[in-house]
């Protein structure tokens, strides 16, 4: 079944996409943000290192890595619907297991299995976003709904934290079953199937072929401006890894001693701050183009990952990290959905379930790396080596994407300014 056709601006605001898919999203980051600060004095509890408890970031991230190109078939084979439900369901029953958990190799497990069910859902909401919205509101759709996730985290890490203080660590994760479990109603009611097998689109955006010249959706992938952006999408995920994840965390916990009270101020104030940021960046990108966002961005990202590299290397106080950290956070909000906006632009519109799982999954390659090799070089040097190392890639993104590749919204107007001009001039 097709979604019926509606006014781009209507379908920006419009009260079906904000109970179907903004409000959801709201109440699953609430839920998520309850507990995040739990996770690292959850994961210390069970008498591991800073290295080893780190993997409870990357086992969240392996469970989404492999979930990638399966979910993005399904999609494609069975409909949005089905695997934007599941996905919610799958993530309440796995929180609730955490805090059973009795040994770390079980919490990783869990963690696992839930990494797959968060990609079920985010893959899904993004092809639901591609298929309805057009190309000059979809970055204010993508950066709106990840400003709606930002919104539900508010008070998210600050709750989280006062109950894991006044009770009991494991408590958190049952709060977030129960909210993921809340939010899959309004979805269930009103989530409607956007797309139909077989589907195919036309029109040559960013450098790339007609879709109906192409042998199959695979020779898409072949195209330079999608190899260029795998790149720089993989880059960017190892680098911004750090912050999504919970590394700076659990950096805070096992070098300041912070308690998750005070884990949870620092998210609920460094997500108020990334709101308005994370707006404006979507309306600049629909605007002036995808680069006049990511390219500075990334930029800024790594001189704020370097600030935090020097903060650990001198040893400096935990008011300095924090001064660092929010730098880190405002940057780094900047980027926040700019390769899920420049992706949804170059997919192939008869096969974006499956191209949305291959980026979805390189995404999750990164985000298994980021983890993994923060660790790495806090084992055998110092998490300065690890900050830095981020700085590097955040600063290869933005070189990649500004000398590599065109900017689909300039190139689409330009061509529409150009088929004005033919008229006027006949």
């Amino acid at each position: 079944m097709s979604a019926p056709e509606t006014p781009a601006g209507a379908k920006l605001l419009s009260r079906q996409t904000f109970l179907s898919l903004y409000l959801p999203a709201m109440i699953l980051a609430l839920g998520t943000g309850i507990a995040l600060p739990a996770l690292p004095v959850y994961a210390r509890s069970f008498d591991v290192s800073l290295g080893v408890a780190s993997l409870a970031l990357a086992a969240s991230g392996a469970g989404g890595l492999a979930a990638g190109v399966p979910t993005g078939f399904l999609l494609d084979r069975i409909g949005r619907r089905r695997v934007i439900l599941a996905g919610p369901i799958l993530t309440a029953a796995t929180s609730i297991l955490v805090a059973f958990a009795q040994s770390f190799p079980e919490l990783l497990v869990y963690r696992f299995v839930g990494g797959v069910a968060m990609q079920m859902w985010m893959l899904g909401r993004l092809a639901i976003i591609a298929d309805t919205g057009g190309a000059g509101q979809r970055g204010r759709q993508i950066t709106g709904m990840h400003a709606m996730d930002s919104a539900g985290r508010i008070a998210g890490p600050l709750v989280g934290g006062l109950i894991a203080t006044a009770w009991n660590v494991r408590v958190p994760f049952y709060v977030h079953g129960v909210l993921c479990l809340v939010a899959v109603v309004p979805s269930f009611l009103l989530v409607k199937e956007t797309t139909s097998v077989g589907q195919r689109g036309a029109g040559a955006r960013g450098g790339l072929p007609d879709e109906g010249a192409l042998p199959s959706w695979r020779a898409w992938l072949l195209a330079a401006p999608v190899m260029t952006f795998f790149v720089a999408q993989l880059l960017g995920a190892v680098a911004r890894g750090v912050l999504q994840d919970g590394t700076l965390n659990f950096y805070a916990v096992y070098t300041y001693g912070v308690d998750a009270a005070t884990i949870g101020v620092l998210g609920t104030v460094a997500i108020t701050m990334s709101i308005p940021i994370m707006v404006g960046a979507g309306a600049v990108m629909d605007h002036f183009g995808r680069k006049a966002i990511i390219v500075p961005g990334f930029s800024l990202l790594a001189l704020a990952l370097g600030v935090m590299a020097l903060t650990a290397h001198n040893h400096w106080p935990f008011t300095a990290y924090v001064a660092a950290f929010l730098l880190v956070i405002a940057t780094n909000t900047i980027t926040t959905g700019n390769m899920q906006i420049l992706a949804s632009d170059i997919a192939p519109s008869h096969a974006r379930g499956r191209f949305f799982g291959l980026t979805q999954t390189n995404v999750q390659i990164g985000h298994v790396l980021s983890p993994l090799s923060f660790a790495f070089l806090v084992e055998r040097a110092d998490a300065s080596a690890g900050f830095l190392f981020f700085a590097l890639l955040s600063l290869s993104v933005a070189v990649t994407i500004g000398t590599l590749m065109r900017d689909p919204i300039r190139e689409q107007r330009a061509k529409e300014r150009a088929a004005a001009q033919v008229v006027n001039d006949g």
